[in-house]
């Protein structure tokens, strides 16, 4: 399936479309927001049910072939922020906590890009490792604290780096992601199949939800784009292609399937529109939430979903060979 054929059919799967939907109805001033219950339930599922598939997998892969991914993730969680932040130093005037706050974003890793890109494969028959999402898990926190970090040279602080900490730990997706991946591998195949009517066959109709209301959600967000100026703009689209490029070829040097090495790059592609915010606004209160929320659910999130995931199997697909 060429890489024109893969596009369409990302652009025209139903959760992608429902994201349109989301973005089209809110533009023309409709109301598709979900109740705030529903949405919730849709948030845990997403993440237990992500978690609890990760965690299978894990149990069933060589702990020789997870090791060294592993390193690899851990150490872009540290570089990729430290780019971001010397990247909008260039391509912007914003100062060091903004900035920070935005690498804090960039470095880490949206879920939601993360379940596209797993469903996107799936349905083109593309395979890729299963432990993958042990690889969201690993990339998720330490992104953030080196964000925090370069910023919070330049910051009065408004929480200590323990309370900061623990707001990213124990945060919802977190402790979900973490959770469902041990109750994964401690119940294995066999237990998992007594619960995959549920978290396997509903769940791409589940994330069609999820999908419609984070589009109506990045439509609201657009609408500070002038605030966040040129500079950021280019940005939240031009470096995703790079942090994801990098990522793809750390993958491949890992050991990573062509496959998983794609999903790796949608990983270090994204940007974090969950953790990272709950840790920056504790952490760094001074820094514009119309900077780091415009930027990476109203730009780069929409991008990532509709062009990003197809473009990013391509050059895993070039470079894999």
């Amino acid at each position: 399936m060429d890489t024109l054929q893969l596009a369409i059919d990302n652009l025209t799967s139903p959760p992608v479309l429902a994201f349109i939907l989301g973005l089209l109805a809110t533009a023309v001033g409709g109301d598709l927001r979900l109740p705030e219950p529903v949405y919730q339930f849709l948030s845990v599922y997403l993440l237990l049910g992500i978690g609890i598939k990760g965690g299978v997998a894990l149990s069933e892969a060589p702990a020789g072939d997870v090791v060294i991914p592993i390193i690899v993730t851990l150490a872009l969680g540290v570089v990729i922020p430290v780019l971001a932040f010397l990247t909008l130093r260039w391509m912007t005037r914003l100062g060091p906590v903004d900035r920070g706050a935005l690498a804090a974003h960039y470095g880490s890793t949206s879920l939601v890009t993360f379940t596209a890109a797993t469903v996107f494969l799936t349905s083109a028959g593309i395979a890729y490792e299963g432990y993958v999402t042990t690889l969201l898990a690993v990339l998720e926190v330490p992104a953030i604290i080196v964000g925090l970090m370069l910023a919070g040279r330049h910051a009065a602080r408004a929480a200590s780096w323990g309370e900061s900490l623990q707001e990213i730990l124990t945060g919802r997706s977190v402790l979900l992601l973490v959770g469902g991946l041990a109750l994964g591998f401690a119940t294995g195949t066999a237990g998992y199949a007594k619960v995959e009517p549920f978290f396997g066959g509903l769940f791409t109709g589940v994330l069609t939800l999820f999908l419609l209301e984070m589009g109506v959600i990045a439509a609201k967000r657009l609408r500070d784009l002038p605030q966040a100026g040129p500079g950021l703009v280019v940005f939240a689209v031009a470096f995703p292609i790079f942090s994801g490029t990098l990522g793809i070829v750390a993958g491949l040097a890992a050991g990573l399937s062509t496959g998983g090495a794609a999903i790796l790059g949608v990983l270090t592609a994204s940007a974090s529109y969950i953790a990272a915010p709950a840790a920056v606004r504790l952490a760094l209160p001074a820094a514009n939430p119309g900077y780091y929320l415009t930027a990476s659910l109203g730009i780069t999130f929409p991008f990532n979903l509709i062009i990003g995931i197809p473009l990013y199997l391509a050059i895993a697909q070039a470079l894999g060979g």
